[in-house]
Formats: C-alpha cells, sequence, structure tokens
C-alpha cells in the first residue's frame, strides 16, 4: 500500500466510533475541487508511510480506537488493500472504506469476505453532470460503475453513507437531482473546503 498520510485520532470521520484513518497515494479522478490533491498527483506524493509504521502506531491504540478509515485519494486502486484490511482486523477494529465507487467489483469483493464494516462513497453530482464533477473527460466517463456500488451497497445492507460535497458550481437545481440519487440510503452534505 501507498500511504500518504494518518491521523491518529478522528471523531468525525467513522459515524459512531473512534478511529484512525490511513490516507493512500493515487487516484484514478482529478475531481477540479478535490482538496486532498497531495494525495492524487504522482508529483504531489510525499515518501510513502511504511505499512510498519502503521501497524506499530494502531497496535499501540488498541482499547483507545474502535476502528480504522481506509481513505485516499482511492483505496481500491490498491492490490494489496485486502490483505491490509486483514491485518487491521487481526488487531481488532472494524474498517471503514472511503471510495469514489468506480471500482465496484473490488467493493464487492471486500464486502463477501466480511472484510468491511462501514462504506463511505461521494454522490459528487447529478449523472449528467459526473464526468465534469470527477475531472473526466464526458465520452470516455461511465456512470454504470457507480450505480454498480450505489446498488450493491442497499442490497447487501452493508452499513453506508452517502456524501456530496458543495463544491463551486455545484447549483441548486443539482440538489434534487442528487437526492434523487441518494435515496434509499443515508446522505450527507458536505460543505467545500479549499484544497490543500
Amino acid at each position: 500500500m501507498r500511504i500518504g498520510g494518518y491521523v491518529p485520532c478522528s471523531l468525525s470521520d467513522f459515524p459512531g466510533r473512534i478511529a484512525a484513518v490511513v490516507f493512500t497515494q493515487g487516484c484514478n479522478w482529478r475531481c477540479p475541487w478535490c482538496h486532498n490533491t497531495a494525495l492524487v498527483y504522482p508529483e504531489q506524493f510525499t515518501p510513502p508511510i511504511p505499512e510498519a509504521d502503521i501497524f506499530q502506531k494502531l497496535a499501540a491504540r488498541r482499547g483507545k480506537l474502535d476502528g480504522v478509515v481506509i481513505s485516499g485519494g482511492e483505496p481500491t486502486l490498491h492490490p494489496d488493500l485486502p490483505d491490509f484490511i486483514r491485518r487491521i482486523r487481526a488487531l481488532g477494529f472494524q474498517v471503514k472504506l472511503d471510495t469514489n465507487g468506480s471500482r465496484p467489483g473490488v467493493v464487492r469483493s471486500l464486502i463477501a469476505d466480511g472484510l468491511l464494516d462501514f462504506v463511505a462513497t461521494d454522490i459528487k453530482a447529478p449523472w449528467p453532470r459526473y464526468a465534469e464533477a470527477a475531472g473526466l473527460p464526458a465520452p470516455a466517463f461511465d456512470t454504470d460503475a457507480l450505480r454498480e456500488t450505489l446498488a450493491l451497497l442497499r442490497e447487501t445492507g452493508t452499513e453506508h453513507q452517502l456524501r456530496t460535497t458543495r463544491w463551486p458550481g455545484l447549483g441548486e437545481a443539482d440538489e434534487p437531482l442528487i437526492e434523487a440519487i441518494a435515496a434509499g440510503s443515508p446522505h450527507v452534505w458536505q460543505e467545500y473546503r479549499e484544497p490543500t
């Protein structure tokens, strides 16, 4: 795993739990309003934090934390994600995955293997504006993967939350369209923060 950041304790990232947050490097999207650009663009990457350091810190936090959030970047791009989660769970922690929803096959496998306790996925825009929100060329962008991830979370009963950031350019007319996409799932609106 390419780990670009670590927060030892968060009261807001894993609903109802006290958690550490691990940030992976690399993302398959280029959201123009992303606030974690140092985790997205390879030229901005810092040297990765060794996994051994992360597990040493997590082991020292047993009894103080309920879980670990794996965020990014986009964690599902990392082929060693399942093994990384298994090691976290072996320490007794619950696991929350933050994902953009673009890789439903990975999410399906993680759920089927009992590795996830919670999944958070962004609903970045109404479907017709999704390519713009993800910073990708519209003809090459397909929302089918996202739709599959959302259906998967609902069908499996996996505890989850959908989030929408009010990024510059997202208008009032977009809100009911986003609410319609999120219908049937817990959904929260987040305020935009300037990129770091």
